[in-house]
């Protein structure tokens, strides 16, 4: 309740705030919504020592009294509250993340992916980029091939390393004259 009656209010609030690592840091921040989202609360908040959003995971927050004085309201990040947190949530709680390069409009991309999967960001009309994680490997590799588009990944290595395996695989499932392919 204090963390909504500050967004209400429009007063900054000081907190302390516990990171997924367990570190604690002290903030200042200008509480701007409440949002649920993947079964979670998360508070959106301008960070006043950071000059830029964050998102807060409401069980992590542990408010400071007296809240500070009031501030004038900013509009939501990215123009939606809930997209944000939808964007920054998503990707933060893969065990594997990657940014890639899709060959496609990003109408098309968003029209596939999930905002729980990831977060979809225009380059220009025929290209975007994918911010998209999964708690392994071959879960990332499957969603990335179920795209249905032409994709670049660069990074990080392990996800590189991973679908040229399942490349040279899946090739010799196809070569007739592999001992794969002779032994079905």
């Amino acid at each position: 309740m204090t963390l909504t009656a500050a967004c209400r209010d429009h007063e900054r609030l000081r907190l302390d705030y516990t990171d997924h690592a367990g570190a604690v840091t002290r903030r200042l921040v200008e509480p701007q919504r409440v949002v649920n989202w993947g079964r979670r609360w998360y508070l959106v908040a301008w960070d006043v020592d950071r000059d830029d959003w964050r998102t807060f995971r409401t069980d992590r927050i542990t408010p400071r009294t007296p809240a500070g004085p009031r501030f004038a309201p900013r509009e939501d990040p990215e123009g939606d509250a809930a997209a944000y947190v939808a964007g920054k949530a998503s990707t933060a709680a893969w065990r594997h993340r990657a940014r890639v390069t899709v060959h496609a409009p990003a109408d098309a991309v968003l029209e596939r992916v999930n905002p729980a999967v990831g977060a979809v960001e225009a380059v220009d009309e025929g290209t975007c980029v994918l911010v998209t994680g999964a708690d392994s490997l071959d879960g990332l590799a499957v969603h990335l091939g179920r795209l249905g588009f032409d994709f670049a990944v660069t990074g990080p290595p392990g996800l590189v390393a991973h679908l040229r395996e399942l490349a040279a695989r899946y090739a010799r499932a196809t070569d007739q004259s592999s001992p794969a392919a002779s032994s079905r």
